[in-house]
């Protein structure tokens, strides 16, 4: 072996102890950038080498050059600008994606113009290139600059060198780039979940559509407007967001009544796609760097189109003060829109449905009560789910021959059968007791029409027939059929039960109803109620029958919205339980 051959193996030696530290190196790199001081430290101890230099240009302009020259210990970075590229700051070919990259020897005179000055500065004599892809629109080169020429085996070692080096660079941006693609599809996705999440919380029209702006200020965007379609085909601004409170009020001004942007975000919402308005695409309107006040930091807007279920809802906005999107790509935004498309019309449609059920809800319960001598009335209904469908309480207060009949009853289930049953029983009691029958005969009767109609569902219901007694008072008779008993408040507060046992109506055929009868005092107060009332639930488990005592003790003078009142303080109290509440309360102030 000669001199140069050994000169050559020993060189060689510690390299591959340096390239395997460069490989463990970028495993771990999250910018191939920060392995800079491994290379250049390593391609600076070729022998003869006077200068490493390393370029980078991304979409075609000159990112940054380093260089590291002999006798240094540190490599020196600098930034130009396009000005400072004598004849433009177009890269060097590249090689194609799939093809390694290739080294060869080059003159000083033939490399980059701005890498160029570098080399010489530096005493370089010749060289040996590499230029090699790091991703799209993004390029790298590698140049050693050499004091003499080289043998070729040295120089061949070297172009192994610098292809190896690129072989680890572009390995590891690889990684970087799918890491990154993994990363912001794990971000988009979460994103997305939580948006789900929150838009399905909610079945209120309105509360869907401030929940749609709110979760994406700033995750996507600084601000984002959601229109909805009028009946007359115009859009309509019903949710705003920015995150500047001061630019809150602009912003919905600008949504609520700016012509241009009308325009534009009709175009859109017709369309099956999204589009992103940047640059002069924004010129003539309230946002832009020609815009006025705000609408000047917004780089662009994007327009999403609402629809769901085959049909065009509205229109979804996003405004861009920032230069990271990395949030706001169109498929995101699209996958957003369609999320907040379907939350938005499944609260439409929920909305619909619950005014269907509470108005043929309160079909099934009188218009207006009757206003009888000597007693007020107060009654309340409350809907427990409307989206379940139409429920089966139901009461009613007749008044006949100077007697008060009040009923109170519920019908098992809900939907159109439990409706019917509904129907049947309040206007069958209601006759009954307008033709002066008792309330136990009454719910006889009842259970007998039930029971040859073959009902499916058993009926509860409670049934108080109040006559003024001839010392003042009331004479009260009360008969039940598997219904809740009802409470009388004394005058002196105390609240007690009054027992009303009885099976349940359509079960058992020719059940009897034995009432109980029992002497109330003017200003006594009688209460019926549903279950609904009893049985809801706080989180812990606790129902709303162990409170119902000191509710009804509280109450009050009684007027008309006592009722309302005693179902407001359940459903406040209620975690759980989605059944319906009926409230009758009647209080017997006496005959003047």
């Amino acid at each position: 072996m000669n001199d140069r051959s050994r000169e050559a193996s020993e060189a060689q030696s510690p390299w591959w102890r340096q390239l395997h530290q460069l490989w463990l190196a970028a495993v771990r790199a999250h910018d191939v950038t920060t392995l800079a001081a491994l290379i250049y430290s390593a391609l600076s101890e070729t022998p003869g080498a006077v200068a490493v230099v390393g370029a980078r240009w991304q979409a075609h302009e000159v990112n940054y050059l380093r260089r590291l020259s002999r006798g240094s210990r540190e490599a020196v970075t600098w930034y130009p600008t396009a000005a400072d590229w004598p004849g433009g700051s177009v890269p060097p070919p590249v090689l194609a994606a799939d093809e390694r990259p290739r080294a060869r020897r080059r003159a000083v005179a033939h490399v980059p113009p701005l890498v160029a000055p570098s080399l010489g500065e530096a005493g370089a004599v010749a060289v040996v290139e590499c230029v090699f892809p790091l991703g799209p629109d993004d390029t790298a080169g590698l140049w050693v600059g050499l004091d003499r020429v080289r043998p070729d085996e040295e120089e061949r070692f070297l172009c192994d060198q610098l292809v190896q080096v690129a072989d680890v660079l572009m390995a590891s941006s690889r990684r970087i780039r799918e890491e990154m693609r993994h990363e912001r599809r794990q971000a988009r996705d979460a994103f997305l979940a939580e948006a789900s999440l929150q838009m399905d919380e909610s079945l209120e029209v309105e509360e869907t559509l401030r929940r749609v702006a709110r979760l994406a200020v700033p995750a996507v965007a600084e601000g984002c407007v959601v229109h909805l379609f009028r009946q007359d085909g115009g859009l309509r601004s019903v949710a705003t967001a920015h995150v500047a409170a001061d630019a809150q009020t602009w912003l919905g001004e600008v949504a609520a009544h700016d012509a241009w942007f009308a325009t534009e975000l009709q175009k859109v919402a017709v369309r099956s796609r999204g589009q992103v308005l940047a640059g002069d695409d924004l010129r003539g309107g309230p946002f832009g760097p020609d815009a006025v006040g705000e609408g000047t930091a917004i780089r662009a807007v994007s327009v999403s189109p609402l629809r769901a279920r085959g049909r065009a809802l509205g229109t979804l906005t996003f405004l861009y003060h920032r230069d990271d999107t990395s949030l706001a790509d169109l498929p995101t935004l699209t996958d957003l829109a369609g999320r907040a498309a379907l939350a938005i019309d499944t609260a439409t449609l929920y909305a619909q449905r619950r005014q269907h059920v509470e108005t043929l809800q309160h079909q099934l319960l009188p218009r207006a009560l009757p206003e009888p001598p000597g007693v007020v009335l107060s009654a309340a209904y409350e809907v427990g789910d409307p989206s379940l469908d139409v429920g089966g309480d139901f009461y009613d207060a007749v008044v006949a021959d100077g007697r008060i009949s009040l009923f109170i009853g519920d019908v098992c289930g809900r939907g159109a059968e439990a409706a019917a049953y509904t129907a049947l029983a309040r206007h069958t009691l209601r006759t009954l007791l307008l033709d002066g029958m008792s309330p136990g005969r009454a719910l006889a009767r009842l259970n007998t029409a039930l029971v040859e109609e073959g009902a499916t569902r058993f009926v509860t219901a409670l049934v108080t027939t109040l006559v003024p007694g001839a010392r003042g008072g009331w004479d009260a008779e009360i008969a039940g059929a598997g219904h809740p008993w009802p409470l009388v408040r004394r005058t002196d507060g105390v609240v007690d039960e009054l027992p009303a046992h009885g099976l349940l109506l359509g079960v058992v055929p020719g059940a009897v109803y034995v009432p109980h009868h029992v002497r109330l005092n003017d200003g006594e107060d009688l209460v019926l109620f549903t279950d609904g009332l009893t049985e809801a639930r706080a989180s812990d488990g606790t129902c709303f029958e162990d409170l119902l005592p000191d509710s009804v003790r509280e109450l009050g003078p009684v007027d008309e919205q006592s009722a309302r009142r005693l179902v407001r303080a359940a459903s406040d109290f209620r975690e759980m339980g989605d059944d319906d509440t009926a409230v009758l309360i009647a209080h017997l102030k006496g005959r003047s």
